[in-house]
């Protein structure tokens, strides 16, 4: 298995593997034309983002500055807004549902590294191997459809956010969150389920 493979599998991979150079270099490029789009430049900002990501729906903001790492393992559905200063770090595979709101400062981490010092470092590694000095792995992100993540809100590697959560700002999500739950803090707990009254036809409280 090559080291794309071994990267999409979750295994460890060599992230200084040429591949991996190309596809960044690429982000960059397009993430420097994008940036250097005034405010009202819609359609052209849309253009770089359909060649930046891996799939994209219609009526897609991201605010800048932007910053991600690969840009080709983002899919984003339809009618999402991401606000300025968001971190998508996209080694493995990050999707997001439709209607869905990101305000600022998000962060979407799908890279990790192993806890254990003696599991983090490359056994034997030396500055002539070429290899990177520790291990690295990734996993993928899901943000289902009609999700809401507040300001500051971080996402480890293999969270998946289930369909009409909202996460309340500055969270930092370490385990799944199951659909229509309102959830808070660090690390992340449900506090209570939501959506229930609209599907009863009253009117939602505020938050």
């Amino acid at each position: 298995m090559d080291e794309l493979g071994k990267c999409m599998a979750g295994e460890y991979y060599d992230c200084h593997d040429e591949v991996f150079l190309e596809f960044k270099c690429t982000a960059r490029r397009l993430l420097a034309q994008y940036h250097a789009l005034a405010y009202e430049q819609k359609k052209e900002k849309t253009e770089i983002l359909r060649k930046l990501f891996g799939g994209m729906g219609t009526n897609v903001s991201v605010g800048v500055p932007f910053i991600c790492d690969y840009g080709r393992n983002i899919y984003v559905g339809s009618n999402v807004s991401v606000n300025m200063n968001c971190t998508f770090v996209d080694c493995n595979r990050i999707d997001i549902g439709s209607n869905v709101l990101i305000a600022s400062n998000v962060q979407l981490y799908t890279a990790t590294h192993p806890v254990e010092l003696s599991q983090r470092l490359t056994p034997d590694w030396n500055p002539e191997s070429g290899e990177y000095f520790c291990r690295t792995y990734a996993r993928p992100i899901k943000i289902g459809n009609g999700c809401w993540l507040g300001g500051g809100v971080i996402i480890l590697p293999g969270v998946t956010i289930g369909d009409g959560c909202v996460i309340g700002g500055g969270s930092v999500v370490t385990k799944d969150i199951p659909p229509n739950s309102l959830a808070v803090g660090n690390p992340c707990r449900v506090i209570r389920k939501i959506n229930e009254e609209a599907r009863n036809g009253s009117v939602p409280e505020p938050l």
